[in-house]
């Protein structure tokens, strides 16, 4: 039986396992076979066995050979090269002898390198111990001088704590007194910005008054919740208002500079300070009393020079007021202008002076904050010297009128700046009162002129030689100034406070106008017509005289605040009118041949019959009804010759109308009473049908053109 030789290497364990796997049967039975089987197929694949099958290897194995020279190298090319080394299995047979022995071997060194490495430690930790011995020697030595010391300076702490302890107190009384100082006392440079005069007024000296103030109000405080005021408080209160003395003196006496030196600049500028200055000063009357007092004489002093030199001067582009003196309303137009702008630049300059919000007021508007009360004051200091100038060149340019319209321009003009000034400097300002004054006496030259051109008019006669019934060219001229009278009185007066304020005027220029025209066109008339009476000829009175109203009329009805003359004008016309229809009626009835019919129809007594009167007899009715039929196919049936020379057409038609009228109502009470039988009239049908319009109401309502019921 040969023998297995065993593996010398992993590969071939796994190699000589893998052919051993399956043992032959008649193996089986053999102990020495099963043991050797058993062994041989263990396996080795765990961690533990590979880990220790590589530890034996590391320690068993073969050491490198011997590297050979050049020559035994290439001597031995080609030689038996694998034969050097130990033979095969000399390695595993000395490691199986061997291998207690070898790691008993290595245990054993590896235990003295432990028991010489732990001498060394050993050593050192002797050593560390007696360091430490003689440190813990030292440190009980210290603890104890420590002791010692403590117990020896117990008393110097406590000394050193309470001092601590009085040092914080003092360093918090210190910062108590330090910030009580600082709200209650003025620094040097606060002091100095409110007391010397080399120090500008500014920011620096508005913030030292601010905290001046405010440092008092603050001591206020804590003197009311004492029993009694402390010397301190008392002390704080008297340096501080001997302080705000000097800065509000300083403060004034600054001011007073500033409006000085306002006087010869021409544009008016405020800086931030001065309206600052101006606003603490307020707190100090009498000092802003004097100040503004100050201001309002060097304004007036320069608006007196600017405006003596706009009057005889020439400006950038502007030529002297002087020049235009020849003309009244642009003289006075141009020097009220110049005023009027001059306040506006002054109420802006004073408002920004002030401080007042700009708000959207128009300069003449009313005044509603406290600020326009000074505002007024000073605009009227700045003005008045402009007062006596003014008026005297005003009141000069005034009485040279010699036209009532120009002179009623120049009043309207004045009267409208003299409003607006008194709603923006006051009523009881120097310049309103100055331009009330001028304003009356431009009305009394107006009213003047108007009243001697009434007088005139009543002094005029009428041509003798003009047979027209049209208004006089002297009425013509002189309701044409009372029409430009009442243009300029309509576009002037747009607001109803304005109306109710001139209301008495207008009532006066109307009656002193109008009432003139009226008797000038009554007198006149009646002196015409009677002088033509005289001489033997017609001349038509109350058609000119409805002619010269209905002129006037005209003039007077495009304006509403005439409401109440042309009433009066409208009730004379109507009474005109009705006289003129009544003469217009007899006339109709002459010309139609019916006038003594019906003048005997309406004055017989009751008794007669009117057939056997001679004027309603059948005969001369007859011929009475052939001139009416005559004149109804005349053109005048239709259209009055007289009435034609009246201007106004509806008067014509109206006056017309109205006696044609009157006529058919006459025409129809003679066909009733010539049918009556009690008149006695023998062939009544045949005596009216004869002629037109043959005794039908009817038919003549239509040939004049009339509705059959209209009434007068």
């Amino acid at each position: 039986m040969a023998t297995l030789s065993p593996p010398t290497s992993l590969a071939q364990l796994d190699l000589y396992r893998q052919s051993t796997a399956s043992p032959a049967p008649a193996l089986a039975r053999n102990p020495v076979a099963l043991r050797l089987y058993k062994v041989l197929g263990s396996t080795f694949d765990d961690d533990a066995s590979r880990e220790a099958l590589l530890t034996l290897s590391e320690l068993y194995t073969a050491p490198p050979p011997k590297a050979p020279s050049d020559e035994v190298e290439n001597a031995r090319v080609g030689a038996l090269a694998f034969l050097d080394g130990p033979p095969p299995g000399e390695t595993a047979a000395h490691a199986r002898r061997n291998l207690r022995r070898d790691i008993e071997t290595k245990l054993s060194d590896g235990a003295q390198k432990f028991l010489k490495a732990f001498g060394a430690v050993d050593q050192k930790l002797d050593t560390l111990q007696a360091h430490i011995s003689d440190m813990r020697v030292r440190c009980d030595d210290a603890q104890k001088r420590l002791q010692e010391t403590n117990l020896a300076c117990r008393s110097l702490l406590d000394r050193a704590e309470s001092l601590r302890e009085e040092r914080q107190d003092v360093d918090r009384r210190q910062s108590i007194v330090t910030v009580f100082l600082a709200r209650f006392t003025l620094s040097e440079d606060e002091i100095e910005s409110l007391v010397s005069g080399d120090v500008p007024i500014g920011r620096r000296f508005f913030n030292a008054m601010d905290k001046a103030h405010t440092i008092r109000a603050d001591c206020r405080v804590l003197m009311s919740g004492e029993d009694s005021a402390s010397q301190a408080g008392l002390d704080i209160m008297a340096a501080t208002a001997q302080y705000l003395e000097k800065a509000y003196d300083k403060l004034f006496r600054w001011c007073s500079l500033e409006f000085r030196n306002l006087g010869r600049d021409s544009v008016l500028e405020v800086s931030s300070n001065l309206r600052e200055g101006i606003k603490r000063l307020r707190q100090r009357p009498e000092l802003l009393g004097e100040c503004l007092m100050t201001l309002a004489q060097t304004r007036r002093a320069a608006l007196l020079a600017a405006f003596l030199s706009a009057l005889t001067n020439p400006s950038s582009g502007t030529r002297p007021i002087e020049l235009h003196a020849h003309d009244a309303l642009r003289y006075v137009g141009d020097m009220l202008a110049w005023v009027h702008q001059s306040i506006a630049a002054e109420h802006e300059f004073l408002e920004s002076l002030f401080g007042t919000p700009v708000r959207q007021r128009m300069i003449g508007a009313v005044r509603e904050r406290e600020e326009d009360g000074w505002i007024a004051e000073l605009m009227d200091g700045a003005v008045s010297g402009l007062c006596g100038p003014l008026k005297g060149r005003v009141v000069q340019a005034v009485r040279a009128l010699d036209n009532a319209v120009v002179a009623y321009k120049v009043a309207s003009l004045l009267g409208f700046y003299s409003l607006t000034m008194m709603r923006t400097v006051g009523v009881d300002a120097l310049l309103s009162k100055t331009l009330k004054e001028t304003t009356d006496a431009a009305y009394k030259v107006f009213f003047d002129a108007i009243e001697a051109q009434g007088r005139s008019l009543l002094r005029i006669e009428l041509d003798p030689s003009d047979p027209s019934l049209t208004p006089p060219p002297s009425l013509l001229t002189h309701f044409a100034t009372l029409r430009s009278v009442l243009s300029l009185h309509a576009s002037d007066s747009d607001s109803e406070d304005d109306k109710s304020a001139t209301r008495e005027e207008m009532v006066r220029i109307l009656d002193t106008m109008v009432d003139p025209a009226l008797h000038m066109l009554y007198g006149a008339a009646e002196e015409k017509e009677e002088k033509e009476r005289r001489r033997g000829r017609s001349w038509d009175g109350k058609v000119f005289v409805l002619n010269g109203l209905t002129y006037i009329m005209s003039v007077l009805e495009p304006y509403a605040f005439t409401k109440a003359k042309q009433q009066m004008v409208e009730k004379l016309i109507d009474e005109r009118v009705t006289e003129l229809i009544e003469e217009h009626y007899e006339n109709l009835l002459q010309d139609t041949g019916l006038k003594d019919a019906i003048h005997t129809l309406e004055t017989k007594s009751p008794t007669d019959i009117l057939s056997r009167l001679p004027p309603t007899s059948p005969q001369t009715l007859t011929l009475s009804l052939s001139q009416f039929s005559t004149w109804l196919a005349d053109l005048e049936a239709v259209h009055s010759s007289r009435l034609s020379h009246l201007s106004a057409p509806a008067l014509h038609a109206r006056a017309h109308r109205a006696a044609l009228l009157r006529l058919g109502k006459a025409y129809e009470r003679l066909c009733k009473e010539v049918r009556s039988p009690g008149n006695r009239y023998e062939a009544a049908a045949t005596l009216l049908g004869s002629e037109r319009p043959f005794g039908s109401v009817g038919a003549l309502w239509q040939i004049l053109g009339i509705e059959e019921h209209e009434e007068t």
